[in-house]
């Protein structure tokens, strides 16, 4: 990514490189600025301006064993809503943009890393007997997981409790102590999501002497099929959004859309990632 093309195509804003070239100064000795440094630029910049969304970038499916039972019907859906942009980036006199609006049914998808049969210690996402809120939707109280012939978990099982939807009277009446993120089965889209990440692993790569090639990164990119909402399917080339727990990403501006495709290129987390 040596160029500015380069920069506007990952979803890097002018504002956030004129912030960049503003914190950076004007030296006439040679110097090294930390990538992070560019990161934090556009992360300020988009942090009020970039609509959020829900992705799940590793899919496993959630089964709702109960749905009919509480709802008269496997085949019924209810729709959610939840913020474009959070109360606090809503300048005053400004007018939100409208809520987004996705639904919830049977099943959903979850992040595969939000299920754990036997749980490390501190976890407290879905495992058998712990409950858990559906961001923006239903608690739900895990009961355990299908897996495959080689041992691979293949759908993780829980219960709505009925009356906990968010926005509702009763949407307290049961503690949850996280809340995932989810799309639903119903109205999800498949999407390329393109994870890029450092192009070296060292942060000065062709410092005193070494060989830059040595210190390529081997996962500088990932491309998974993930599932996102829909506001997040009708995005427009170059719209940037934040996916909710994973970062901010921008609609690719050569590829999204065309022949249906869906396609994001993830620009940056949500805090800086180079430590890891």
């Amino acid at each position: 990514m040596p160029t500015i093309v380069g920069l506007r195509r990952r979803g890097y804003t002018p504002e956030a490189i004129q912030l960049f070239a503003e914190r950076i100064g004007v030296t006439k000795s040679d110097s090294w600025i930390d990538y992070s440094t560019l990161d934090g630029c556009l992360r300020e910049d988009l942090e009020n301006k970039a609509h959020r969304g829900m992705a799940v970038l590793d899919p496993v499916k959630l089964v709702l064993t109960n749905w009919a039972e509480v709802f008269g019907s496997d085949a019924y859906t209810e729709d959610c809503t939840q913020p474009a942009l959070p109360h606090s980036a809503i300048a005053e006199g400004q007018t939100p943009p409208p809520d987004r609006v996705f639904k919830i049914g049977k099943d959903v998808w979850i992040e595969r890393e939000d299920f754990e049969e036997v749980p490390p210690k501190g976890y407290k996402r879905l495992f058998p007997g712990n409950v858990v809120r559906l961001k923006g939707g239903y608690v739900i109280e895990c009961t355990g997981c299908a897996k495959d012939a080689d041992g691979k978990v293949t759908e993780v099982h829980a219960k709505v409790i009925a009356g906990t939807k968010s926005g509702t009277p009763g949407a307290d009446s049961v503690k949850a102590k996280a809340a995932i993120t989810w799309v639903g089965a119903a109205d999800g889209v498949s999407a390329e999501v393109r994870l890029y990440d450092h192009l070296f692993t060292d942060p000065q790569p062709d410092a005193g002497g070494k060989n830059f090639l040595d210190a390529l990164n081997p996962d500088s990119l990932k491309v998974v099929t993930a599932v996102v909402e829909p506001s997040l399917a009708a995005a427009k080339p170059d719209q940037k959004f934040q996916f909710e727990r994973h970062g901010y990403f921008v609609a690719d501006r050569a590829d999204h859309g065309v022949g249906g495709k869906v396609v994001f290129n993830r620009v940056t987390g949500l805090k800086d990632g180079w430590g890891k």
